[in-house]
């Protein structure tokens, strides 16, 4: 939401340039007021007087300002620049807009732009997303293959490592282990061997016993040929067994040498090795399948972001072109934005661009006052504050306001003079508003504080030298000139704290008896005594006016009307009809 601030900055030089703030505030708005009675200073007039009343002052700060909206919203083109006019500019073509200052309506079309570009990358970006979920989707499929395959190859290898862990240990166990079998094996054939060459003996000692008790026999002719070669081939075949079961029991010996000293090592370190390798193997799965993994997360990261950047290009052209029909935030007034040497004329058939504003939309049923307090009254004003507001428009209505915020900063445009320092102030209207337009001359009273039962006087009434200030008081001796003590004013009446009491009455135009005094050389407020009284005018003139001022007596008698601060102007009292009457009233 953009708030544009337009105050009339001429009009705060001209009304600041006058403003001097405390006593020189006062002595220029006395002067002003004055001022009123110039038509009549060329004749003889008679005094003008008021008389002092005691009652309640209300303390106002009065500024000018211009009326804006409370909420006022900038349209702009959202959409990107994919078109192109004849001179080669990109932007997007206007199709429509409402026609400028044409009231609108919440959610009634204000700006429609060519969305036919916008279209065709939308088909070309429906067909991207869709190849992109594909991809997505191979990726998905294939991280969740690498993670079974992972745990498959992962359980083998473990499987492998505990086979040849448990090998190991059944090859190398003291009590029933491979070895230990095997060793106990070569024992009983060494046993068996043993006890072979035992038999052997035995057998060859009962053939030798036997050949020779047939040797014998066939010397003494007992036995036959046939009985002593039979006999021998006996005792051949025990010595052949005998050497046997040698053989056979050195060759159990040399197993079990072997086994100990070689088939034991070489088993054990093979064994070993395996365990080993199995180890290095599931070593080398777990890094794989981690490798894998991460190439298999990496396709499908990959995915992801293509099918997310997809998704997100397709999301902002179906934005881009739902930002081709611009609609009424809320209901309001359409006024096109201005024209610089960047963006071209507002316009249907133009190119607009990207951010470009296209136009305004003030609520003009929620206004307030753009306007700026001068530094000798900043102190007085702060957010919150009641104001009254007029609209020169208007002049009959009064609408209810509160200060929204006071600049903590002078206004800028204000710095190049250095005696001239003024702070913007929103003025927000409480109550909803009609007919008003942005831009229209608006007058604010702040109200500041109200001095309880207190005398005043209006400010034309005193004059300023130097530091002092003085009026001019009726007495029974003629006019006599009086010191006053001034308290604080309203820009038309200011508190008199002393030198004055209720019931007395005050020239209203001291300048004409100021002016008489210097050609007449009898009296100025700088001259003579304070008490000093002296006559002016005409006696028949003076009369006049005090019989005037008589008849107003009843009407003098009722307490000030609460007065209406203005802006720095000189007071509108002096009109032809309140000079014939003599009197200004406090009103």
């Amino acid at each position: 939401m953009d708030r544009r601030r337009d105050p009339a900055r001429g009009a705060k030089r001209r009304r600041w340039k006058i403003a001097l703030g405390g006593a020189a505030t006062l002595a220029l708005l006395a002067a002003a007021g004055w001022s009123l009675l110039g038509e009549v200073r060329g004749r003889e007039q008679p005094l003008l007087y008021y008389k002092v009343t005691q009652a309640d002052l209300p303390i106002s700060v009065t500024e000018r300002g211009n009326l804006e909206s409370q909420v006022e919203t900038t349209i702009r083109c959202e959409v990107e620049n994919v078109g192109y006019d004849r001179s080669g500019n990109n932007g997007t073509q206007i199709i429509y807009i409402v026609p400028n200052g044409q009231a609108v309506k919440e959610g009634d079309l204000l700006v429609e732009l060519d969305s036919a570009p916008i279209r065709d990358l939308l088909d070309t970006q429906t067909l991207d997303y869709q190849q992109a979920v594909s991809e997505q989707i191979q990726g998905d499929a294939k991280y969740e293959n690498q993670k079974t395959q992972n745990e498959t190859t992962k359980a083998e290898a473990e499987l492998k490592l505990r086979l040849a862990q448990i090998e190991l240990k059944m090859y190398d166990d003291g009590n029933n282990g491979t070895y230990q079998l095997e060793l106990e094996a070569t024992e009983r054939t060494i046993e068996t061997a043993k006890n072979g060459i035992l038999e052997a003996m035995a057998n060859l000692a009962l053939k030798t016993t036997e050949f020779d008790g047939i040797e014998k026999l066939f010397e003494l002719g007992y036995r036959g040929k046939g009985d002593l070669d039979e006999s021998r081939y006996a005792f051949m075949q025990a010595e052949d067994g005998l050497a046997s079961a040698t053989n056979t029991l050195e060759t159990a010996l040399a197993e079990r040498r072997k086994l100990e000293q070689y088939d034991y090592q070489v088993q054990k370190l093979t064994l070993e090795g395996a365990v080993a390798s199995a180890q290095r193997a599931l070593d080398q799965v777990l890094v794989d399948n981690v490798s894998l993994l991460a190439q298999a997360k990496a396709t499908l990261d990959a995915a992801d972001q293509r099918l997310a950047k997809e998704e997100e290009r397709l999301d902002l052209l179906k934005n881009q072109l739902q930002h081709c029909k611009i609609f009424a935030p809320h209901d309001g007034m359409a006024v096109y934005a201005d024209q610089d040497r960047r963006n071209s004329e507002i316009a249907e058939g133009t190119f607009v661009r990207e951010r470009q504003s296209l136009l305004t939309l003030p609520d003009l049923s929620k206004m307030q006052v753009q306007t700026a307090v001068h530094e000798s009254v900043l102190n007085q004003v702060e957010p919150n504050q009641t104001v009254s507001v007029r609209v020169d428009a208007f002049p009959d209505r009064v609408y209810r306001g509160v200060i929204e915020s006071v600049a903590v900063l002078p206004d800028s445009s204000n710095w190049s003079s250095s005696d001239i320092k003024v702070y913007e102030t929103v003025v927000r209207i409480e109550e909803e508003v009609e007919q008003l337009k942005p831009g229209m001359t608006a007058v604010v009273e702040i109200h500041v504080d109200r001095l309880r039962d207190v005398v005043s006087v209006p400010v034309q009434a005193i004059v300023q030298i130097e530091k002092d200030n003085w009026c001019y008081v009726q007495s029974e001796r003629g006019v006599e000139r009086r010191k006053l003590d001034l308290g604080r004013t309203n820009d038309k009446f200011v508190q008199i704290r002393t030198g004055l009491q209720p019931g007395e009455q005050v020239v209203l135009n001291p300048m004409d008896l100021i002016e008489k005094s210097e050609s007449q050389r009898q009296i100025a407020p700088d001259a003579g005594a304070p008490d000093e009284a002296i006559a002016f005018g005409r006696p028949d003139n003076h009369e006049a006016a005090k019989q005037e001022n008589a008849e107003q007596e009843d009407a003098d008698e009722a307490e000030p009307a609460a007065a209406q601060v203005a802006d720095p102007e000189p007071v509108e009292s002096g009109s032809s009809d309140e000079e014939s009457s003599g009197v200004i009233s406090a009103g």
